[in-house]
């Protein structure tokens, strides 16, 4: 096991890199291009958590319809006078509900997608960006 001042702690790193003839690395736009990286997944979060919170609220307003629907369905029904009118109508009032359960869940389907495309969007752009930004880093002499 080496000790401090043997032999191997008293390399000189930055003397064997300047030897070996290594470019010169821009700092500089490396920390500009990973702020921007950071940036982006930032902004794709936020896009990704806005959209996720539009659906929670849409979910929350379909469910209080459901019930306020639920509620008049079960009086129409109740309304109905022989009990083969009340077995039509419930089939009836099922076949609407379910029609719009369906509409419903093609459209919170929809919302996702659309805030997964945006947020993939920005992502997208941005790998894009960061490749033309390493291509035009690698380049320069």
């Amino acid at each position: 096991m080496s000790k401090p001042g043997s032999p191997i702690w008293d390399i000189d790193v930055s003397k064997m890199l300047g030897d070996m003839k290594l470019p010169m690395v821009d700092m500089d736009a490396i920390m500009a291009s990973q702020r921007k990286n950071i940036e982006a997944l930032t902004n794709a979060n936020k896009l990704a958590f806005e959209g996720i919170q539009a659906v929670a609220r849409r979910q929350a307003d379909v469910m209080r319809q459901m019930i306020e629907e639920i509620s008049g369905m079960v009086s129409e029904m109740m309304s109905a006078g022989s009990p083969e009118e009340r077995v039509s109508k419930q089939a009836d009032l099922a076949k609407a509900a379910y029609e719009k359960v369906l509409g419903n869940m093609k459209e919170l389907a929809e919302m996702l997608a659309k805030s997964n495309t945006e947020a993939a969007e920005v992502i997208t752009t941005r790998i894009s960006e960061s490749l033309d930004e390493l291509k035009s880093m690698a380049s320069k002499p």
